[in-house]
């Protein structure tokens, strides 16, 4: 991996008091592969491995003023929202995105936490689905969420090709369709853009610490946008350091463990 590139990531999610993912897994992910993480919290949860017992949703106004006040001094050179929560903060960070046409957005459309807790209101789907997917640079849902967005019963790879099609044809300009939902002794990701698809498959880890996977991934993907990688190689980067990061998994906790996202660091000393 190359570590002398720098790029600036701006993430809006929200907090993990156990570390393993949003904004904290997060941070971990860009810095490991060698970015720059800046942050606007849009809640904080109570959580560890075992679940989420709780969420204090941040007041809009301040979401909004933690993303200009990076932006406006720091930068960015792309974006990565998670767990936007509330239909306010949805329709608020896709007006933010709207004045800043140029940078790369990574949207993870975060709405359950791995132990089964909702992160996202009913009410705000439709805002995700409105003013989020078309924002997308890079949509990168899993297949529970990909079926809430589209409607369709996702069960197989072909089922998450179509999916993909059908978040392309709502304006998503590129989808990775997560398959580690899908039964198998593979787990394949398909990476899906009007111009074609590329396929990322590896042997299914059997491992209960995956928490924060989704949260590594898109935030990976964002770090190699953020410094000028492709689609594709930045795609490729982050899933194999996501895939590494869940072997090397410390077994922290009782139940869904965090990853090791900072192994890159570790091996580069």
């Amino acid at each position: 991996m190359n570590f002398e590139a720098k790029g600036r990531v701006l993430i809006i999610a929200g907090s993990d008091s156990g570390g393993g993912a949003g904004i904290q897994g997060d941070i971990k992910a860009v810095t490991a592969l060698g970015g720059y993480a800046a942050t606007a919290v849009t809640a904080v949860t109570v959580q560890n491995t075992l679940g989420v017992t709780g969420v204090h949703s941040i007041p809009v106004a301040i979401v909004i003023a933690q993303a200009r006040a990076v932006l406006d001094d720091i930068g960015a050179d792309a974006i990565k929202t998670g767990m936007l929560g509330e239909r306010d903060v949805v329709e608020a960070v896709a007006e933010l995105l709207a004045a800043t046409p140029d940078l790369p957005v990574v949207v993870d459309p975060v709405m359950i936490a791995k132990g089964g807790a909702s992160l996202l209101a009913s009410e705000a789907v439709d805002a995700v689905r409105r003013l989020m997917v078309p924002r997308a640079h890079l949509l990168t849902p899993n297949a529970p969420e990909a079926e809430v967005l589209t409607g369709l019963k996702l069960e197989t790879t072909d089922d998450l090709r179509r999916g993909g099609e059908a978040l392309l044809a709502m304006g998503a300009k590129a989808v990775l369709m997560k398959g580690g939902h899908v039964p198998g002794d593979t787990v394949i990701d398909v990476l899906m853009t009007q111009a074609g698809e590329t396929t990322f498959g590896g042997p299914r880890i059997e491992t209960r610490h995956t928490h924060g996977t989704g949260c590594a991934l898109a935030s990976a993907c964002a770090a190699g946008l953020a410094q000028g990688l492709s689609l594709e190689a930045a795609v490729t980067r982050a899933w194999a350091y996501v895939a590494e990061a869940i072997r090397r998994a410390p077994g922290l906790g009782q139940g869904a463990g965090p990853l090791d996202l900072g192994w890159p660091m570790r091996d580069r000393t």
